[in-house]
């Protein structure tokens, strides 16, 4: 925790209400996003239980198990979620610009540009917490290797069509969303927790009640009590006022109120299946018609404050101006998007479970580039966030006090401007220690030459300043000017190439199966 978050949680605790540890939106909100709430059985973390999910705050759509043991009605309500989201996911698939992009010719392997689609938007998921991005992972995982009957006319238990290709989604937005700085699957939590600071722990931050209670309590009461109210408060049947977040339950609900209406819909269901005519199985059927919306109608009263809490979160949220790097990691997530849209199409098998070596390296590559890049966009785009690294050392704010034209000795000699510097921060510089700033959102490098006691430092220009013997207009800082340079690089360098997963090594595996995957095998715990 940098020191700019501790001081925000303290003033925070003192003040009663939530400091902000953001000036600027550091995530992108979509216009139209798809909220997903979702509840799953106690001890059974893969078994679903109800979702509200939708594009209208007005007009969520409620999906429920009635049994969440029956093997069928858990594919019902994985086809139903299928028909919430697919047309959703869909809808972004064809709108497309065409952009040009540095590709490598496969027969030379020089980069050129080529002509390639890109969705000219994509769809964003946003979901309560992390429990319940995880559950997506889980969803994805447990639905995307399902055979359908059109796929395997023999499979036991064939999956309704659109099951597994909702699984292959759900799967590629759970791994995108271990992309930092990515949007495309965003847990309202964690998008509060970086932009405000609580007087609360970072354990009960997760809770969404408690932590839109710091953020936006009511009038007259402090964020702790608010807070302490969403945790604890419970109405006279010992339910909670707040319910969870999801995708867990209160233990409270499912004894007192969730177990007694599932007993009675199971009892109601062997009377119906033991029915000697038609006469009794209609009032039976009646009856089962009756336990079901009851169960529907508990479920929605431990939904439905989640999911006007998550829209009350993303209120919140547009209310900060969006900062100025965050449309270009939207476009990595649109070409993300995009990529995986193409496979679908292509007939490319399911994600596999786990990655081959070179795959899994590559990710790994990919997260560690992305952070380092998320940290460096975020403190230049936020003064407040770069207020943290400056207090770290990391960066340093000042003035301009003198600027001295100087050239390099080579052969075509190349300007190499001295500037005289003042600060008050204490950066961690060295001798010759490469530091930089953006210049029209290019980063521009200086070196250290002199550091005076006084703090003044004298830095040597060295790039973006043209290509003949006088730097280019505004590529040279004047005096007077304030400018704000970092210790740490904007742009990240790529890593090691690595091989193809063709030519993956033995002593990594080898190369992958190009087989698609089987399903998991049926277990007892499958069938009630």
């Amino acid at each position: 925790m940098s020191l700019i978050a501790t001081l925000a949680r303290l003033e925070a605790l003192e003040a009663g209400r939530a400091r902000p540890l953001a000036t600027v939106r550091h995530r992108w909100v979509s216009d139209r996003p798809l909220v997903f709430v979702p509840l799953t059985t106690a001890g059974e973390a893969g078994a679903p239980l109800g979702a509200l999910v939708g594009t209208d705050r007005d007009a969520p759509r409620l999906l429920t198990v009635a049994q969440p043991r029956d093997r069928e009605l858990r594919f019902a309500f994985l086809a139903e979620l299928a028909d919430a989201v697919l047309p959703h996911l869909e809808s972004y698939a064809d709108d497309i610009e065409l952009v040009e992009r540095a590709a490598a010719d496969p027969e030379t392997g020089k980069r050129t540009k080529v002509e390639a689609e890109l969705c000219a938007d994509a769809p964003q998921i946003v979901v309560p917490g992390r429990g319940a991005v995880e559950f997506v992972r889980l969803l994805g995982r447990s639905m995307r290797f399902r055979r359908t009957s059109e796929q395997d006319p023999d499979a036991p238990y064939p999956a309704p069509p659109r099951v597994p290709l909702l699984g292959r989604w759900l799967t590629h937005y759970g791994e995108r969303a271990r992309v930092p700085g990515s949007s495309l699957l965003l847990a309202t939590t964690d998008l509060l927790n970086r932009h405000w600071a609580t007087g609360q722990s970072s354990l009960e931050d997760q809770h969404l009640g408690a932590l839109l209670a710091w953020v936006d309590p009511p009038d007259g009461v402090s964020g702790a009590d608010a807070a302490l109210r969403a945790e604890l408060g419970r109405d006279d049947r010992g339910q909670l006022l707040c319910p969870p977040a999801g995708p867990a339950t209160d233990p409270a609900f499912d004894n007192r109120l969730l177990a007694p209406a599932v007993e009675s819909y199971d009892r109601l269901r062997l009377r119906l299946a033991a029915a000697e005519d038609g006469a009794h199985a209609e009032g039976w059927l009646g009856e089962l018609s009756v336990a079901e919306r009851e169960i529907r109608r508990l479920l929605l009263s431990q939904l439905e404050p989640t999911w006007h809490a998550v829209w009350r979160a993303l209120d919140l949220l547009r209310e900060l101006p969006e900062g100025a790097r965050v449309p270009d990691r939207w476009t990595r997530d649109r070409w993300s998007f995009t990529a995986h849209r193409d496979r679908v199409r292509a007939g490319e098998p399911p994600q596999p479970r786990r990655d081959d070596a070179v795959t899994a390296a590559r990710k790994l590559a990919t997260r560690e580039t992305a952070q380092a890049e998320l940290d460096a966009q975020e403190a230049l785009d936020d003064p407040l966030v770069l207020a943290g690294r400056r207090l770290a050392g990391e960066a340093f704010t000042g003035e301009v006090t003198e600027t001295v034209m100087a050239w390099s000795e080579s052969k075509r000699p190349s300007p190499r401007p001295l500037i005289t510097f003042r600060t008050d921060d204490r950066p961690h510089l060295g001798e010759r220690v490469k530091v930089y700033r953006s210049l029209d959102g290019r980063p521009q490098s200086a070196e250290l030459v002199q550091q005076e006691a006084d703090g003044t430092l004298v830095l040597r220009l060295l790039d973006r300043m043209g290509r003949s013997r006088d730097p280019a207009e505004g590529s040279v800082p004047a005096k007077g000017d304030r400018i704000a340079w970092t210790l740490f690089e904007h742009d990240q360098r790529g890593g090691p190439k690595l091989p193809e997963p063709e030519e993956t090594p033995w002593t990594h595996g080898g190369p992958p199966s190009a087989s698609a995957e089987d399903p998991d095998p049926v277990t007892p715990e499958d069938l009630l």
